[in-house]
């Protein structure tokens, strides 16, 4: 894969795909991927058998239809951290709205991009670089429901300290000046490709 290449950023769950979104590589190296996903994306999300969005694993979801119409978003995946970084500016504009730390398993290559899967607990940061955890409550959930151990929980919150500790000294990506990003205006925006659906065989 190159830069500027259309890239696949995909959640798996137990050997399905639990949420599928196209994506533009915009740097990639050793220590940090980049990926750009722009307002009107169309993706898929997990929904509950019975209908509504759902945030938690369960057994029996359906994947859906959706249109991310409110920001464009960047990530910053470093390969081999159990977390990414989002930036996301207000769409239409280019209104930055801040950083979210998205605690994740570390990404793998795949044929089409990137997979991995979400591990619930979340941390806004705002663009003056206050900050406050996201959705704490469903760590209790996943508990609950065995997609998380006790162990992998403690984990998941030791990771996320360790990154509020480089954003409290201003360590890259939080001084590296990744806000003032903006894409090349001839990308056309990516689209879910063929085989989205099908995971890579080990």
């Amino acid at each position: 894969m190159r830069v500027g290449d259309p890239v696949l950023l995909r959640e798996v769950y137990r050997g399905r795909v639990w949420a599928a979104r196209p994506a533009r590589l915009v740097h990639d190296d050793e220590d940090l991927v980049v990926a750009y996903l722009a307002a009107g994306m169309r993706w898929k999300r997990p929904v509950a058998a019975a209908g509504g969005y759902l945030r938690v694993p369960t057994d029996g979801w359906a994947l859906a239809d959706a249109v991310w119409t409110s920001s464009r978003m960047l990530y910053l995946m470093p390969p081999g951290a159990a977390h990414s970084i989002h930036l996301w500016w207000k769409a239409p504009e280019w209104a930055f709205g801040g950083w979210y730390v998205n605690l994740q398993e570390p990404i793998r290559r795949t044929r089409l991009g990137f997979d991995y899967m979400d591990q619930t607990l979340d941390i806004v940061i705002e663009p003056d670089l206050s900050w406050h955890w996201k959705d704490e409550h469903e760590i209790e959930d996943a508990l609950r429901t065995g997609f998380l151990t006790p162990e992998q929980a403690l984990a998941i919150r030791a990771e996320g300290e360790r990154v509020i500790e480089r954003l409290e000294r201003r360590e890259a990506p939080f001084s590296d000046g990744w806000e003032r990003w903006r894409p090349k205006a001839a990308w056309p925006d990516p689209q879910l490709p063929q085989g989205w659906d099908t995971l890579d065989l080990d």
